[in-house]
């Protein structure tokens, strides 16, 4: 009768938790939601933009800071900041390059999130090792496709090695999620990787400009940074289960 009392806690923790966690996650669902409610290909750039598309980015890292307290700070945390820093500088094209630094510092957070004890990773198999090697060759090939693009850009003297460099940041990001085998993070972070990729070929123009381009970016974006955020979520709540289970 013990165990399954126990048993039945358990599962009422856990049910528990998971209504928390959507609860949670509330205020970011709405703020996407008035992003496309109010986003038109032609909203003039301006800081009303900026805030309501930053908005979604900056509640989940309120929600990932109440949740796991201060722990990822310098790790989920700050990569969504980050990201919401680069939200707002993609509003301005000119700010192209600012937010394309943005994004690769909340990458290198998100990596150093996924080294942290919070994410120890399980014996390597050999599907792992094969998906490190189809993320380098992807990134390579994009990257090796795109070059002409870049070439072609005013800026190109800068572009071409800062795009280069971001591919570089953005590839480990993936592979270091990879490594945790965690459901959430790993897919958050390919989706990431796949956002990224269809910004770059209408950003270079290297695909001719798309009636729901926009749309089709950002839908995969915030499901990313959401992916990525309920993923540190439950890393905190996979090793609180594991430290007790230790502990009886």
């Amino acid at each position: 009768m013990d165990i399954l009392e126990t048993h039945a806690y358990d599962r009422r923790q856990k049910r528990n938790t998971s209504c928390a966690l959507l609860l949670s996650l509330m205020p970011f669902f709405l703020a996407s939601a008035m992003y496309f409610y109010l986003w038109t290909p032609h909203f003039p750039a301006s800081i009303t933009l900026a805030a309501v598309k930053s908005a979604p980015t900056l509640l989940l890292a309120a929600a990932v800071l109440s949740w796991n307290g201060g722990q990822s700070v310098l790790g989920v945390v700050g990569g969504l900041v980050f990201s919401a820093v680069g939200d707002c500088c993609l509003v301005w094209p000119e700010l192209f390059l600012h937010g394309m630094a943005a994004f690769a510092l909340a990458h290198l957070l998100y990596s150093f999130a996924f080294l942290s004890s919070r994410y120890e990773a399980s014996s390597s198999s050999s599907w792992t090792g094969l998906l490190y090697l189809i993320l380098v060759v992807i990134a390579g090939g994009f990257y090796t496709y795109l070059f002409p693009f870049l070439r072609k850009d005013p800026n190109s003297d800068l572009l071409v090695p800062a795009v280069g460099g971001y591919v570089v940041v953005i590839t480990l990001m993936g592979i270091l999620a990879t490594r945790t085998r965690r459901g959430f993070t790993l897919l958050g972070s390919l989706i990431f990787i796949v956002s990224d990729l269809l910004l770059a070929m209408q950003q270079f123009k290297v695909t001719a400009p798309a009636q729901h381009g926009n749309t089709v970016v950002m839908v995969t974006y915030y499901l990313a940074q959401l992916l990525i955020s309920v993923g540190d979520m439950k890393a905190v709540e996979i090793k609180n289960d594991f430290a007790k289970w230790k502990r009886s």
